[in-house]
Formats: structure tokens, sequence, C-alpha cells
């Protein structure tokens, strides 16, 4: 972050310029890496995975989660209090949307998840069920929801978070209703419904060596031992900025040397907000080393972001104050942790443009008595922005009323402007120009202008 005064004098309001800087410059006309993640992934053996929202796939979002990934997984649509809120009555439109998209796009599908202690459906959770009654709703709903998917989806999340940080069971529904066999119990209908799809034990806290994954290890090879189908397990990787487990590749290659694949399945960095470029080059280097603990083992099949956009993220409304955690910012910019990405997939390594590539204007093109027009114009030559935000401070208690051609904010003296829908886009050698109306008292100087 740096800052500039323009020393520009009030008289001088009508020709007068201040160069602000533009965020999320990208290399010249590349939205991000110039080979896809998900080809990248291929060329490695891994699949290149991505959680969604059905009602998203379209326009930008739509077309970042078709050409970079290789794998969707439902964020929510698949989960029990989604597909049947009603007992006997089933909503699939946003499951069906979501593997339709992923069959148009040449993707797996990851079934997200079929047994969990969250998400039911209050019937269900509220209900006063014998181990029989609740052992054959479990079953019947297996049967069902796996079965609607037969031979279209490549793995299923079958049993989601059974244990505690101490490595002891999570006292649920289904524990406390049928005993720690409801594990095999469920797998063994996920099975009988799908015998194609790999079957997966999904829990967090479990990325390095810990009691917590000791116990599912100890879980897993004693499903193995007595010949339940367990196929993989799936390690979430919520995680915070400079954590990630030293510990990560030998707990990856201890769950392999069982004989069953290991998938990171919800990988997200969170850090405290707001972000900044430290954070952000730490953020980086942490989704290289989770990249890199995964290609380092062979049974490692790949890994899914839980969300690609911050604008899709869980993180801010489940942890105030926190966020950034995905790989690209909300108006869909590549981060530096996606190059990190592709670059740990073997990638070439970007080079950033100049950090005058891009530049903003500011300029006061009118004023009267009580208030002003100003204009900002956003130039690029030797470099793209594929979205643009753009912010400054006002020194003499200017308030911007009123905005055209962008998404304008003031707090205090602070104003954040970033692009409109249809004007993300600024091309090397291009530019774009927005407009606002502002109100002012005394005297209205040239701000303080930053450079995010």
């Amino acid at each position: 972050m740096r800052s500039l005064r323009t020393g520009l004098s009030l008289g001088s309001f009508l020709t007068g310029v201040a160069t602000i800087g533009a965020l999320l410059l990208t290399a010249p006309a590349a939205h991000a890496a110039d080979t896809p993640l998900r080809d990248l992934a291929a060329a490695k053996g891994k699949v290149m995975g991505t959680a969604v929202t059905g009602s998203k796939l379209t326009g930008t979002y739509g077309d970042i989660a078709g050409r970079e990934f290789s794998a969707l997984t439902p964020g929510n649509a698949m989960k029990w209090g989604s597909v049947e809120p009603t007992r006997g009555s089933f909503n699939w439109a946003e499951a069906d949307q979501i593997v339709a998209f992923a069959e148009a796009h040449g993707q797996q599908v990851r079934g997200h998840t079929l047994v969990w202690h969250s998400q039911n459906p209050s019937w269900l959770t509220n209900g006063s069920w014998t181990p029989a009654e609740l052992g054959q709703l479990m079953n019947d709903h297996i049967a069902t929801e796996v079965g609607r998917y037969k031979g279209r989806l490549a793995t299923w999340d079958v049993v989601n978070e059974p244990f505690n940080e101490d490595g002891t069971y999570r006292q649920t529904l289904w524990y406390n209703g049928l005993g720690a066999d409801y594990i095999a119990q469920a797998l063994t209908a996920a099975r009988a419904a799908d015998p194609s799809a790999r079957l997966y034990i999904n829990d967090y806290n479990v990325e390095g060596v810990n009691a917590k994954s000791t116990a599912l290890y100890n879980l897993v090879k004693s499903l193995k031992e007595r010949g339940v189908p367990i196929d993989g397990v799936g390690l979430q990787a919520h995680l915070i900025l400079g954590q990630v487990p030293s510990s990560m590749q030998q707990n990856i290659q201890r769950f392999a040397d069982l004989g069953v694949d290991v998938a990171i399945t919800e990988l997200d960095i969170r850090m405290q907000l707001p972000s900044d470029s430290a954070k952000l080059t730490q953020q980086a280097a942490d989704y290289k080393a989770v990249m890199n603990a995964c290609l380092a083992v062979s049974r490692c099949v790949g890994v899914t972001v839980w969300g690609f956009t911050d604008s899709d993220s869980w993180i801010p409304s489940t942890f105030p104050g926190q966020g950034a955690a995905t790989p690209y910012d909300e108006n869909y910019a590549p981060k530096p942790a996606y190059h990190a990405i592709a670059e740990s997939l073997g990638g070439g390594t970007t080079t950033p443009p100049p950090t005058d590539a891009c530049t903003a204007t500011y300029s006061v093109t009118s004023q009267w008595n009580t208030g002003f027009t100003g204009q900002v114009r956003i130039a690029c030559s030797g470099a793209a922005l594929s979205s643009w935000k753009v912010g400054w401070t006002y020194g003499a208690g200017q308030q911007v009323t009123q905005a055209w051609n962008a998404t304008c904010a003031q707090s205090g003296a602070a104003v954040t402007c970033s692009n409109a829908s249809y004007n993300a886009t600024v091309p090397d050698g291009g530019s774009v120009t927005f407009g606002f109306n502002g109100s002012w008292s005394g005297s209205n100087p040239v701000p303080v202008v930053t450079l995010g």
C-alpha cells in the first residue's frame, strides 16, 4: 500500500488531474494463468475442484468454474435439509443443475454429504426414532440420493465430521441412535446404491498428525480390516493464515499407506481483514504448501477449494472480521494464491506488470457554490484489468452524493469505487470512465489518494 499527495491547487479544479492507483492489476491481457488449473492438474494426475453455488453458474462465475476446475462439489445443494426439507418431499433442482453443468463441462462431481450432524431437516432432528427406524431412514436416504445419480458422480462424502477434537466420537443423532457402527452402515448402503462411486469419510482439523486425525486413521484401518467399503479420506483443510500443519504430507502418506485415496476437499485459508500484500503473500505460500503436500503423495487424488471467489465464501458470515480465503477476490480477479496453485502444478510464473501500467486519474469537471461533478478515468498501457477498484480520502469534508458507471461507497472521508457489471474489463491500451456528484463547503481540495 502506498500513498501520494498531488499538490494541485484549488484553482486548478477544472483541469487538475490526480493520479490514483487501480486495484487488481493483472498480467498483460490475461485474467489468470495461460493454462487452466484443471489442465495443469491433469498433467500431474490430479483433480482440481471447487465447491459451487448452483444459482451462480452463469456469467463470469460460471465461466471460471467451467474453465479452471475439473470437479465440482455442491456447497449445500445435496445436503439432507436441502433435498428433503419435508419428509417424502424432495427438491433436486439445484443439485441437478450442478450435475448437468459439470457434465456439460467434462467435470466430475463430488457428492456432499450424506450423513452429517448439521443441516438436517427439522422433521428428522426433532423426531423420536427407535434405532431400527433411524437406521432405516438413513438407509432410505442414501439409497434415494445416491441412486438418483448412480453412475454420474465420481465420489461421495458419505460420512461427514464424525469426530471431536480429542478423537472421541461426536455426539450426534446418528452416533447416539445407532452407535459408532452407523459409519459402516452408511458406507455399506452407499456401495449398494452405486457400486462405481468412490466412498469417503470427510472431516476438518485432520490435516496434520494429531488426536483427531489419529482417531480417523484408526477408524479407517478398522473398516478396511472388517471389509467395510471405504475408498478414501477427505481432509477438509479450512485453514488459518500461516498455520498449515508441518506434518500434512506425513499425515496424507499414512492414510495412503492404509490403501485408501486421500483428497483435500474444502480448502480455504482465512485471514483477519482487511487483507494486504503481506497477508496475500503468506496466503499464496500456504496454498502452495498444501498443494505440494498433495502432489508429493501419489494417492492424494486432488484438491478442492471451498469456493473459488471471496464473494461465494462461507468465512465472513461464520468468522466475523475474517475472510479473503479463496484464490479469487470478490470481483473474480485471481489473487497471488491462484498463481501459487498454478505454479505448484507446473504452470509458469506470472511476471507482474509495471506498477504504473494502469492508472486512474481524478478530475473535477465542474463546480458550484455547494457542489461539484468529478470523474475518474482508468487507463492501461502494458497491462490489463479484469476488474477494478479505486479509492481516495477527502480532506475537507466533501461527500459523494451520486455516482454513475461505478459502485461507490463513502465511510467518513474515505471513498471507494468499484466497477459496474458491464465495465469491469480495461484492456491493454483502453480506458473506462466513471463520474460522480459531490457536495462541499468552504473548499474542495484535491484529495490524498492511495494505491491499493
